[in-house]
């Protein structure tokens, strides 16, 4: 996967770059990263993000120009005192996006997170989780707050783009990102106050109060661990408004996912991020093998474990919703429900592996976790996700049934539904599976329902639903007239005509359930993708 000048923007954006002019738009792809000194020899840049060094404004019109001959897709340059205007002129004339850096900030920071972003990005497939810039953006959206993800030596890794927020940012995160690392006198006095000693202490979430006097708002933090090992730290600053109410349930699963994130990066980062992928994947559809798993992941292959899956049902006017971007919201969420939780996209959905789970019921807290996934899509993007959870199954060798189910679940669902679990929709499960199997089977067809079907169409009647209502209020007349609202005299007239006009047979038990059958099959064809039959 290529990143895009919109992505690059998007995770190293401000406070450090600022995008001038872009004549090509922000879609276009950035292959790479390449440093450039006006004093070096021409060469060439195809695709690249070129960092001009040594020269500041106007002093570097020349190399703008040649870099873009030379094929680079965006320039940076340090912003001087002068030649703004004549700088973007010439980006505009020579079709190549020009970025303006602020004095301040140090070429090798910029270095640092731009090859992060291009690295990362090819790291996963397009719809697996993304890198620890995009789960910074997904914690500040969760939580209401403004992200850096640092190590333990508190350089900042990542954070969130704060376009909106930027005037509530402190003194303690701008120096931060500008400096990439926090102030000394700031760590000290964190230091002293105990929070880094509470952080490696274990998961709890620490806060810290406002300082005015010191420049420092409100904050949450938690530390991000291996085992007993302390990797990080994910800060959380307030912004215009105060925390979502559960912000801190968001940042107990983000630190896990974090802790993923920086584990494959202390190792091979792109073999190990695939390599997890795949495991994932395979798992989900019987390819892997449990043991191997298990062994990867440090799970008990012989616990108990269950499915989610979840899928985009209407993309909101809002905001697009990638996969990606769902699959990042559920790996939060899913981790914070249960810390050894697995998430990977599967063709069109997004799942989570939830290992450790009781074996005869779904939680409330599984059920409210998956309901908070939906709200949250939809309170930020308008997208309408639903969940369907599977039955718990007896190891990870049996995860592959699970996930069967809970795909089952989605295709059955109601569509006002935001969350359903197996076992509560058992009977929908099976109904609309049997329609499956009657539809791929055309050899099953029911010769008097064909003719009811195509009689309708040809003339525009309603005998179809009308029977199908009838059956469904088991022959009581009233019953059905009332939920199509129609004169009961009305619905026994299309009874007794659809009876003449395929020939069912309603008086034969056998006959009547393979009529009702038939006939739901053909009105679930005729529903839009999504919705759901009902017996």
């Amino acid at each position: 996967m290529e990143t895009t000048l919109r992505q690059l923007l998007t995770a190293v954006g401000e406070p450090l770059v600022e995008l001038l002019v872009a004549p090509t738009g922000l879609d276009m792809p950035v292959t790479g990263l390449a440093i450039v000194d006006p004093d070096d020899g021409p060469d060439e840049h195809p695709g690249h993000l070129v960092l001009v060094i040594g020269a500041r404004g106007r002093d570097a019109l020349r190399t703008v120009r040649t870099v873009a001959r030379r094929g680079a897709a965006a320039v940076a340059v340090k912003s001087g005192e002068t030649g703004t205007a004549e700088l973007r002129a010439a980006a505009e004339e020579a079709g190549v996006a020009l970025l303006t850096v602020r004095p301040e900030v140090r070429w090798e920071r910029l270095e640092s997170l731009a090859r992060a972003v291009l690295d990362e990005d090819g790291a996963l497939d397009d719809d697996s989780p993304g890198d620890l810039f995009s789960l910074a953006q997904t914690i500040g959206l969760l939580t209401g707050g403004i992200v850096s993800i640092e190590d333990t030596a508190s350089r900042v890794l990542a954070y969130s783009r704060s376009d909106s927020d930027a005037a509530q940012v402190d003194e303690l995160r701008r120096l931060s990102i500008l400096g990439w690392q926090g102030p000394s006198d700031h760590l000290r006095l964190l230091r002293e106050w105990g929070v880094f000693d509470r952080l490696r202490a274990g998961e709890d979430v620490v806060r810290v109060d406002e300082r005015p006097e010191l420049g420092i708002r409100r904050r949450l933090a938690v530390g991000i661990h291996a085992g007993q090992r302390s990797l990080g730290t994910i800060w959380v600053q307030e912004g215009a408004a105060p925390f979502s109410e559960r912000a801190e349930d968001v940042l107990l699963g983000a630190a896990r996912v974090a802790a993923g994130h920086l584990i494959r990066q202390r190792g091979h980062r792109v073999s190990g991020a695939r390599w997890s992928h795949d495991l994932v994947t395979g798992l989900l559809d019987g390819r892997a093998n449990a043991e191997l798993v298990a062994a990867t992941f440090g799970l008990d292959v012989h616990a108990s474990a269950l499915v989610v899956a979840f899928a985009v049902r209407a993309v909101g006017a809002e905001q697009e919703l990638s996969l990606a971007e769902l699959a990042e919201v559920v790996s939060v969420h899913a981790a914070g429900y249960r810390r050894a939780a697995l998430t990977a996209a599967l063709g069109a959905r997004v799942y989570a592996v939830l290992p450790d789970v009781p074996r005869d019921r779904a939680e409330p807290a599984l059920v409210a976790m998956c309901a908070e996934v939906a709200e949250r899509i939809a309170s930020r993007t308008g997208s309408r996700v639903q969940a369907g959870v599977g039955s718990a199954v007896d190891g990870l060798v049996a995860v592959a049934g699970s996930r069967g189910e809970a795909d089952r679940v989605l295709d059955a669902m109601d569509a006002d539904r935001s969350v359903a679990v197996f076992g509560d929709l058992r009977a929908e499960v099976l109904l609309h599976r049997t329609l499956e199997l009657l539809d791929a089977h055309p050899d099953l067809q029911d010769p008097a329902v064909a003719r009811l079907v195509d009689y309708d169409r040809k003339h525009g009647t309603e005998l179809v639903g009308s029977v199908v209502a009838w059956l469904d209020a088991l022959g009581d007349v009233r019953a059905a007239a009332a939920g199509l609202t129609v004169h009961p005299n009305t619905l026994r007239y299309r009874v007794r005509r659809a009876v003449a006009v395929g020939g069912l047979d309603l008086d034969d038990p056998r006959a009547r359930l393979m009529h009702h059958l038939q006939l739901l099959a053909a009105v679930r064809s005729d529903k839009p993708s999504g919705s759901s039959s009902s017996a």
